[in-house]
């Protein structure tokens, strides 16, 4: 069994918790409960050997305060493999919000947000995510200065979801080349699985390259935003995995490559913006191998938001972020020739490639 799947509401104790942060090998996990904003906050800061941990601040409507741990543990931890393997000095840390409805989320209650943050010391740097945008970012940075993807004015690399969807379109690029000899995707049929800031971003570029784009999401803004744009088809959200296509794209929340979704894919290639797309590791990477589908593994294709945030964080210019999320390309042919070598999944391949990395360094840290 994953350690991610031993969370379980009755499970959320001291014994439970510290049980899993040793499984999962996180550094800390911190909590904010504050009566008079109802801001309902954790972060979770998972290795910190290559850089202060960086991550954004994920809000979402959860069912418990459960599937809030389990989610923030997950997240973090892919941040960790994310920043590896790209190359850049930054470690794995991720925030998530429990929504409330009747909780207004206005300046005070993002600036009571900042301070939670600035409470870590510069150990954990956020920035956007699901439910936050550079808006946020900017009441957030009142209360301190450990914050990225501030807006452009303020001197900030501004919404990172463009840098996202480019590096998910080369390493789709990446896996069509290796598919048919060709990284062309004019005429492939892509279904796009989440229209939000990253997808809407991603499909743009799609449709340029003439490609039949499919898209389907269970927020009609998000789709009628699209439809709108661009000429595309629409799926119902209970059809995505029976649907005839070339690629899947997964940009929407994680774990929708499971044993009953990938029993009904019929795709050849899988690359999409979506965090921990595989509910399990190791039981549906293989199953992805086995049933000869390409998988783009999404910590490395996606990292591209997480490199804008870097070129913030380190004083680079902006530029750079372009560069760096252009290795994306020959990185994931390299994990793929990795993975075909070893005879393992493009996943493991890819955890492996970060793990040496932060092995290499937390060992020179020792020696020094």
């Amino acid at each position: 069994m994953n350690s991610v799947d031993l969370i379980e509401e009755k499970q959320i104790s001291s014994s439970g918790i510290f049980q899993t942060m040793k499984e999962m090998k996180h550094e800390q996990v911190d909590f904010c409960h504050d009566e008079e904003t109802g801001l309902k906050a954790i972060i979770a800061v998972h290795n910190t050997v290559l850089g202060p941990a960086l991550g954004g601040t994920r809000v979402w409507d959860y069912k418990n305060e459960a599937d809030a741990i389990k989610d923030v543990l997950r997240l973090s931890r892919g941040m960790t493999y994310k920043s590896a393997i790209s190359g850049i000095h930054l470690g794995g840390g991720k925030a998530v919000i429990i929504s409330d409805p009747r909780v207004p989320k206005n300046e005070a209650f993002w600036r009571r947000y900042g301070k939670f943050v600035n409470s870590l010391q510069g150990k954990y740097i956020t920035a956007e995510d699901v439910g936050t945008s550079t808006r946020e970012m900017e009441f957030v940075a009142a209360e301190t200065s450990f914050v990225a993807g501030k807006p452009a004015y303020m001197g900030g690399s501004g919404d990172p979801s463009p840098v996202t969807a480019h590096g998910v379109y080369l390493g789709m690029k990446a896996a069509v080349k290796r598919w048919t000899g060709s990284d062309s995707l004019e005429g492939k049929r892509i279904l796009v699985q989440g229209a939000g800031h990253v997808g809407q971003y991603l499909i743009t570029q799609l449709v340029k390259e003439s490609a039949y784009v499919m898209v389907a999401d269970i927020n009609e803004n998000n789709l009628a935003t699209v439809t709108n744009t661009f000429k595309v088809e629409v799926v119902n959200p209970n059809d995505v995995y029976s649907v005839d296509m070339d690629i899947y794209s997964p940009c929407a929340l994680g774990a929708t490559l499971n044993t009953n979704t990938i029993s009904e894919l019929k795709c050849a290639v899988i690359a999409g913006a979506a965090n921990n797309q595989l509910e399990d590791e190791e039981i549906h990477g293989k199953m992805i191998s086995e049933k000869g589908i390409l998988y783009a593994p999404d910590f490395l294709i996606n990292a591209g938001g997480v490199i804008n945030c870097y070129t913030e964080v380190a004083g680079i210019d902006r530029s750079m972020s372009k560069d760096l999320t252009a290795k994306i390309y020959d990185k994931t042919l390299e994990i793929f020739d990795t993975a075909a070598k070893e005879n393992i999944s493009t996943h493991k391949a890819a955890l492996l490639l970060a793990e040496s990395r932060i092995k290499d360094i937390a060992r020179l840290k020792s020696i020094w």
